[in-house]
């Protein structure tokens, strides 16, 4: 194994060379940033989600990024980091950059639920923005989430920056995975009016996931759901995929979007105990 400068001559252009990566030019700044901000302390930038999964759509995608470190954070890195961030987010898709910081020694062996030194996302832009004090003290903890992102990075992610996806993230136990995954989703037949496209297609990757152990997006989920569930649920299936693609409005069966939830709920359930 190479020294880990060694491997930073090595990947430290990659992002300019793979110009099909979406928003590549904001990716650049935002790795450009990261290696002034974090210096030695940075081990690898790697990019997961629907901008490496062929199905970025900017009006309904954000940009899913994992910053390795070595050591945790100093406050006042923290501060600075998260002021650079906000600034490239002003230039993000819609939903914006969502990234977490996590150190090398939970990567490898990986350990569940994941701890993270630092956490963003556009939903979290004014709580920083009226207190970043409270914002970096708080920011911190466990996410079960990062089970799913981790495996994304070891199937299909991209490393924009530093280390190889190999020598960094170590294989994520099923146990640990469907665990995230899952929780995802287990509060769907409640939540799918209000979050109607996100659970209709995440639910359908996760049986997807159960029955033939793919890691499909949310689009190739729902076209796997289009061939293998039963007709009466493809039109909620069918408009979530065309509010996904297209960003824009559709008008789902209320009463067919929660049926579908209690099925597939049902379905992934029972996967589950057969697994156990």
């Amino acid at each position: 194994m190479q020294p880990d400068g060694a491997e930073y001559e090595l990947n430290e252009r990659m992002i300019m060379i793979e110009t099909n990566v979406p928003y590549a030019f904001l990716l650049d700044r935002f790795v450009e940033a990261s290696r002034k901000i974090l210096q030695d302390n940075l081990l690898g930038i790697y990019l997961h989600g629907s901008a490496v999964m062929g199905c970025f759509n900017p009006l309904k995608s954000d940009l899913d990024l994992i910053i390795v470190i070595r050591e945790t954070m100093t406050d006042e890195i923290k501060r600075t980091y998260m002021d650079q961030i906000l600034a490239l987010d002003s230039e993000a898709p819609a939903k914006g950059i969502e990234m977490s910081v996590v150190t090398r020694d939970v990567c490898d062996p990986f350990v569940y639920p994941t701890p993270f030194d630092l956490h963003y996302s556009r939903m979290h832009s004014e709580w920083y923005r009226q207190d970043p004090e409270d914002y970096i003290q708080k920011m911190k903890g466990t996410d079960q989430d990062l089970a799913a992102h981790f495996t994304v990075i070891r199937k299909r992610g991209r490393c924009l920056y530093g280390l190889p996806i190999g020598e960094v993230f170590g294989e994520v136990p099923e146990r640990d995975y469907l665990d995230s995954i899952w929780n995802d989703i287990c509060d769907a037949e409640e939540d799918i009016t209000e979050d109607t496209m996100y659970l209709t297609l995440n639910l359908a990757r996760v049986m997807a996931y159960l029955k033939e152990k793919q890691v499909f997006s949310k689009k190739e989920g729902g076209m796997w759901a289009l061939q293998h569930l039963p007709r009466e649920y493809h039109p909620a299936v069918t408009l979530a995929m065309q509010e996904y693609e297209t960003g824009g409005p559709v008008q789902y069966d209320p009463e067919l979007v929660v049926k579908y939830a209690k099925y597939m709920l049902g379905q992934i359930s029972a996967l589950r105990e057969q697994m156990n």
